[in-house]
């Protein structure tokens, strides 16, 4: 029976190792770049643009594409839902805020932002990787498959914009919230003070 030091002397310690070492840089640089959105979405579309190039100089790997279409619009609804469903809440009794007087609660997403890069980026990595294979290059006629995504985009975008509607929310915020009111000096001082 060997003990736990023995482990170190097997031939997968140094894969371990490796792995474990990859695994902490490449956090180290996930961690960094979540502040800077501009730059990983500058990325992602270097990513999506490359994988683009690669389909259509190759001609083919439509049924790849569309999966992967499918898989990020499945994303694009994560991230323009709240997180908790508005229908669910009403029926529990609490509702979102439809008044002026009631309580304002941010809006969450379901998906935050980060995960969407993320998951997005890492499609198209996935499917970028999937093109090498020509196990994956099954033959068929990509119009139809582009009508069809197009078709499901829309309805799936209608479904969406009419829940917004109904419940009242907006998944984006567009500059400084502005409240309606009364206006008050106090705030930004006198108009005749210019500092």
């Amino acid at each position: 029976m060997e003990g736990i030091g023995g482990d170190a002397n097997s031939p997968m310690a140094p894969l371990a190792k490796w792995k474990a070492e990859f695994s902490r840089v490449f956090q180290f640089y996930l961690d960094k770049s979540t502040p800077l959105p501009v730059h990983r979405w500058l990325g992602t579309l270097a990513v999506a643009a490359i994988y683009v190039l690669r389909v259509y100089y190759l001609q083919g790997f439509y049924i790849i594409s569309y999966g992967l279409g499918i898989y990020i619009l499945n994303l694009l609804i994560g991230f323009l839902s709240p997180k908790v469903d508005p229908e669910l809440e009403a029926l529990d009794g609490a509702s979102l805020p439809t008044k002026e007087s009631d309580e304002f609660r941010p809006f969450i997403r379901r998906l935050p932002e980060f995960k969407f890069w993320y998951a997005i980026t890492k499609a198209f990595i996935v499917a970028f990787l999937m093109t090498f294979f020509s196990l994956f290059d099954v033959p068929v006629f990509w119009p139809i498959l582009l009508c069809y995504w197009i078709v499901l985009f829309a309805l799936t975008m209608k479904r969406q914009i009419m829940h917004m509607i109904k419940y009242k929310y907006v998944p984006f915020n567009i500059g400084k919230q502005k409240y309606g009111g009364r206006k008050s000096s106090a705030a930004g001082g006198s108009p005749s003070h210019r500092g």
